[in-house]
Protein backbone atom coordinates (compact mmCIF):
# COMPACT_ATOMS: atom_id res chain seq x y z
CA UNK A 1 0.00 0.00 0.00
CA UNK A 2 1.46 3.14 -0.95
CA UNK A 3 1.53 6.10 1.38
CA UNK A 4 3.49 9.42 0.97
CA UNK A 5 3.16 12.04 4.17
CA UNK A 6 4.55 15.44 3.99
CA UNK A 7 5.76 16.94 6.95
CA UNK A 8 7.95 20.67 8.68
CA UNK A 9 4.54 22.70 7.23
CA UNK A 10 3.80 25.74 9.71
CA UNK A 11 3.59 29.37 10.47
CA UNK A 12 6.63 31.17 9.58
CA UNK A 13 7.57 34.96 8.84
CA UNK A 14 8.74 36.22 5.32
CA UNK A 15 12.05 35.76 4.89
CA UNK A 16 12.36 32.69 6.30
CA UNK A 17 13.99 29.10 5.19
CA UNK A 18 11.15 26.32 5.71
CA UNK A 19 11.84 22.38 4.49
CA UNK A 20 9.03 20.37 3.74
CA UNK A 21 9.60 15.99 3.81
CA UNK A 22 8.03 14.06 1.97
CA UNK A 23 8.23 9.97 3.75
CA UNK A 24 7.13 7.84 1.24
CA UNK A 25 6.00 4.08 1.67
CA UNK A 26 5.28 0.90 -0.13
CA UNK A 27 7.38 2.02 -3.94
CA UNK A 28 10.75 2.84 -3.90
CA UNK A 29 11.47 6.22 -4.86
CA UNK A 30 14.39 5.15 -8.11
CA UNK A 31 12.37 4.89 -11.32
CA UNK A 32 9.61 7.57 -10.26
CA UNK A 33 9.23 11.36 -10.49
CA UNK A 34 8.52 13.38 -8.30
CA UNK A 35 7.22 16.62 -7.55
CA UNK A 36 5.90 19.33 -5.10
CA UNK A 37 2.81 21.18 -5.59
CA UNK A 38 1.03 23.91 -3.88
CA UNK A 39 -2.85 24.95 -3.81
CA UNK A 40 -3.51 28.06 -2.37
CA UNK A 41 -6.44 29.41 -1.27
CA UNK A 42 -9.29 29.93 -4.24
CA UNK A 43 -6.70 28.82 -6.48
CA UNK A 44 -6.03 25.54 -8.79
CA UNK A 45 -3.21 23.27 -7.66
CA UNK A 46 -0.32 23.94 -9.17
CA UNK A 47 3.60 22.67 -9.39
CA UNK A 48 6.10 24.56 -7.78
CA UNK A 49 9.51 22.01 -8.07
CA UNK A 50 9.95 18.49 -10.11
CA UNK A 51 12.81 15.98 -10.55
CA UNK A 52 12.50 13.31 -13.35
CA UNK A 53 13.25 10.00 -12.33
CA UNK A 54 16.68 10.22 -13.77
CA UNK A 55 16.81 13.19 -11.07
CA UNK A 56 16.33 16.01 -13.25
CA UNK A 57 14.97 19.43 -11.86
CA UNK A 58 12.95 21.95 -13.02
CA UNK A 59 11.27 24.58 -11.69
CA UNK A 60 8.57 26.98 -12.92
CA UNK A 61 9.72 30.38 -13.41
CA UNK A 62 7.69 31.52 -10.71
CA UNK A 63 9.65 29.68 -7.92
CA UNK A 64 12.83 29.72 -9.64
CA UNK A 65 15.91 30.35 -7.17
CA UNK A 66 14.04 29.94 -4.49
CA UNK A 67 12.75 26.19 -4.46
CA UNK A 68 14.98 23.40 -4.11
CA UNK A 69 13.61 19.86 -4.80
CA UNK A 70 15.77 17.13 -3.70
CA UNK A 71 15.38 13.23 -2.31
CA UNK A 72 17.56 10.66 -0.11
CA UNK A 73 16.99 7.35 -1.55
CA UNK A 74 18.10 5.90 1.80
CA UNK A 75 15.30 7.02 3.61
CA UNK A 76 12.51 6.88 0.56
CA UNK A 77 12.02 10.82 0.96
CA UNK A 78 12.28 14.10 -0.94
CA UNK A 79 11.97 17.66 0.29
CA UNK A 80 11.62 21.06 -0.82
CA UNK A 81 13.24 23.40 0.69
CA UNK A 82 11.91 27.03 0.24
CA UNK A 83 14.36 29.81 0.69
CA UNK A 84 13.23 33.74 1.21
CA UNK A 85 9.65 32.98 2.13
CA UNK A 86 6.98 34.97 0.77
CA UNK A 87 3.22 35.40 1.53
CA UNK A 88 2.03 34.47 -1.77
CA UNK A 89 3.95 30.99 -1.03
CA UNK A 90 0.99 30.50 1.69
CA UNK A 91 -1.11 27.11 0.69
CA UNK A 92 -1.46 23.72 1.32
CA UNK A 93 1.68 21.94 -0.19
CA UNK A 94 1.56 18.42 -1.47
CA UNK A 95 4.23 15.74 -2.45
CA UNK A 96 3.45 13.39 -5.13
CA UNK A 97 5.03 10.82 -7.40
CA UNK A 98 4.62 9.08 -10.88
CA UNK A 99 5.91 5.69 -11.47
CA UNK A 100 8.53 5.76 -14.48
CA UNK A 101 8.67 9.30 -14.65
CA UNK A 102 11.99 9.60 -16.66
CA UNK A 103 11.00 13.27 -18.41
CA UNK A 104 9.58 15.67 -16.33
CA UNK A 105 6.10 15.63 -15.54
CA UNK A 106 4.50 19.08 -15.30
CA UNK A 107 0.71 18.15 -14.68
CA UNK A 108 -1.38 17.06 -11.70
CA UNK A 109 -2.97 14.34 -13.99
CA UNK A 110 0.46 12.50 -14.67
CA UNK A 111 1.12 11.70 -10.67
CA UNK A 112 -0.21 8.93 -9.27
CA UNK A 113 0.22 9.13 -5.78
CA UNK A 114 -0.20 11.70 -3.62
CA UNK A 115 0.26 13.01 0.23
CA UNK A 116 -2.48 14.67 1.64
CA UNK A 117 -0.66 17.78 2.33
CA UNK A 118 0.98 20.21 4.81
CA UNK A 119 0.21 24.17 5.29
CA UNK A 120 2.19 26.56 5.02
CA UNK A 121 1.24 30.14 6.24
CA UNK A 122 3.67 32.61 5.83
CA UNK A 123 2.63 35.83 7.74
CA UNK A 124 4.34 38.70 9.96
Amino acid sequence: QVKLVESGGGSVPPGETLRLTCAASGFSLPYHGLAWFRQAPGKEREGVAYMSALGDTWNPESTRGRFTISKDNAHNSWFLQIDSLKPEDTGVYYCAAVKGGYFIAKTVAEYDYWGQGTQVIVSS
